[in-house]
């Protein structure tokens, strides 16, 4: 999908900037051929930031809230990769992901920023 805006928009040598408007996600660039690379840093996560933690206390919107937020923190709301003649300059095995940390789906908004000529 991002492939296609900058086919779209014509640029050859830029950038291009994927950004997530939430506290509670993330957007990252990690193996995109082995789903279970994906479960494992879900596992991970869950791990190293579990939500039964008693020394939380923020969780207006359920037990995943604050969980979410500290994920967020350690992660990124915004990848930036380089484009030249056309397209990504991403690795073989690389892909750009949103990175959801709250355990119900929600609806997000990613903006998509292509600059270059």
């Amino acid at each position: 999908e991002i492939q296609s805006k900058i086919d779209k928009c014509g640029v050859r040598n830029g950038t291009v900037t994927v950004f997530v408007q939430h506290t509670s996600c993330s957007v990252i660039i990690m193996e995109n051929a082995d789903p279970t690379a994906r479960r494992d840093l879900e596992e991970f996560f869950d791990r190293l930031i579990p939500e039964d933690a008693d020394y939380f206390t923020h969780g207006s919107e359920g037990s995943d809230d604050m969980p979410s937020h500290i994920r967020m923190v350690l992660t990124r709301t915004s990848e930036t990769v380089p484009i030249m003649e056309g397209k990504m300059q991403l690795g073989t095995w690389q892909g750009i992901f949103l990175f959801e940390h709250r355990r119900a789906s929600h609806r997000r908004k990613i903006w998509i920023t292509i600059i270059g000529e």
